[in-house]
Protein backbone atom coordinates (compact mmCIF):
# COMPACT_ATOMS: atom_id res chain seq x y z
CA UNK A 1 0.00 0.00 0.00
CA UNK A 2 1.64 3.73 -1.05
CA UNK A 3 0.32 6.97 0.40
CA UNK A 4 0.86 9.45 -2.01
CA UNK A 5 0.49 13.18 -2.39
CA UNK A 6 1.09 16.00 -5.33
CA UNK A 7 1.01 19.68 -4.74
CA UNK A 8 1.20 22.73 -7.45
CA UNK A 9 2.49 26.08 -6.88
CA UNK A 10 0.66 27.89 -9.02
CA UNK A 11 -0.41 31.65 -10.01
CA UNK A 12 -3.41 32.89 -10.32
CA UNK A 13 -3.30 35.58 -13.72
CA UNK A 14 -6.88 36.78 -13.12
CA UNK A 15 -7.16 36.91 -9.33
CA UNK A 16 -7.01 40.86 -7.46
CA UNK A 17 -8.59 39.98 -4.26
CA UNK A 18 -8.55 36.84 -2.15
CA UNK A 19 -12.46 36.59 -2.92
CA UNK A 20 -11.30 36.02 -6.49
CA UNK A 21 -8.94 33.67 -5.37
CA UNK A 22 -11.12 31.62 -3.06
CA UNK A 23 -13.56 31.51 -6.18
CA UNK A 24 -10.91 29.93 -8.71
CA UNK A 25 -9.35 27.66 -5.75
CA UNK A 26 -12.83 26.26 -4.78
CA UNK A 27 -13.53 25.43 -8.31
CA UNK A 28 -10.59 23.69 -9.13
CA UNK A 29 -10.42 22.10 -5.99
CA UNK A 30 -14.19 20.29 -6.14
CA UNK A 31 -13.45 19.31 -10.00
CA UNK A 32 -10.08 17.34 -8.91
CA UNK A 33 -11.74 15.69 -6.08
CA UNK A 34 -15.11 15.01 -8.45
CA UNK A 35 -13.55 14.29 -10.95
CA UNK A 36 -10.55 12.00 -9.39
CA UNK A 37 -11.57 10.85 -6.28
CA UNK A 38 -9.15 12.22 -3.93
CA UNK A 39 -8.83 14.47 -0.95
CA UNK A 40 -7.71 18.02 -2.20
CA UNK A 41 -6.32 21.04 0.11
CA UNK A 42 -5.00 24.35 -0.06
CA UNK A 43 -1.25 24.03 1.22
CA UNK A 44 0.33 27.20 1.35
CA UNK A 45 0.28 30.79 0.49
CA UNK A 46 -3.44 31.52 1.63
CA UNK A 47 -3.08 34.88 1.95
CA UNK A 48 -1.19 35.90 -1.07
CA UNK A 49 -4.55 36.75 -3.85
CA UNK A 50 -1.73 35.94 -6.82
CA UNK A 51 -0.52 32.29 -6.26
CA UNK A 52 -1.75 29.04 -4.37
CA UNK A 53 -0.86 25.68 -3.20
CA UNK A 54 -3.01 22.70 -3.87
CA UNK A 55 -2.31 19.31 -2.70
CA UNK A 56 -3.80 15.95 -3.22
CA UNK A 57 -3.26 12.99 -1.80
CA UNK A 58 -4.69 9.26 -2.47
CA UNK A 59 -3.89 6.08 -0.86
CA UNK A 60 -3.91 2.78 -3.29
CA UNK A 61 -2.49 -0.67 -3.55
CA UNK A 62 0.45 -0.13 -5.94
CA UNK A 63 2.45 3.28 -6.70
CA UNK A 64 1.69 2.83 -11.02
CA UNK A 65 -2.13 3.26 -10.23
CA UNK A 66 -1.04 6.64 -8.04
CA UNK A 67 1.23 7.53 -10.67
CA UNK A 68 -1.21 6.83 -13.20
CA UNK A 69 -3.60 9.23 -11.30
CA UNK A 70 -1.36 11.82 -10.61
CA UNK A 71 -0.85 12.10 -14.63
CA UNK A 72 -4.31 12.77 -15.30
CA UNK A 73 -4.61 14.99 -12.57
CA UNK A 74 -1.63 17.11 -13.36
CA UNK A 75 -2.81 16.81 -17.03
CA UNK A 76 -6.25 18.23 -16.09
CA UNK A 77 -4.84 21.05 -13.95
CA UNK A 78 -2.46 22.43 -17.02
CA UNK A 79 -5.56 22.19 -19.24
CA UNK A 80 -8.74 23.50 -17.12
CA UNK A 81 -6.73 25.18 -14.16
CA UNK A 82 -7.24 28.67 -14.88
CA UNK A 83 -4.11 28.87 -13.63
CA UNK A 84 -0.37 28.61 -14.54
CA UNK A 85 1.89 26.29 -12.64
CA UNK A 86 5.10 27.23 -11.26
CA UNK A 87 6.25 24.20 -9.82
CA UNK A 88 5.13 20.41 -8.96
CA UNK A 89 6.08 18.28 -5.65
CA UNK A 90 5.52 14.55 -5.91
CA UNK A 91 5.91 12.38 -2.79
CA UNK A 92 5.07 8.73 -2.42
CA UNK A 93 5.12 6.87 1.29
CA UNK A 94 5.75 2.80 1.47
Amino acid sequence: MVVASLTWEMSLPGCSSLKEKRSVVRSLRDRLRDKFNVSVAETGLNDVHARAELTIALVATDGQFAESVFQKADQFVNEHGGALITAVRREVYR
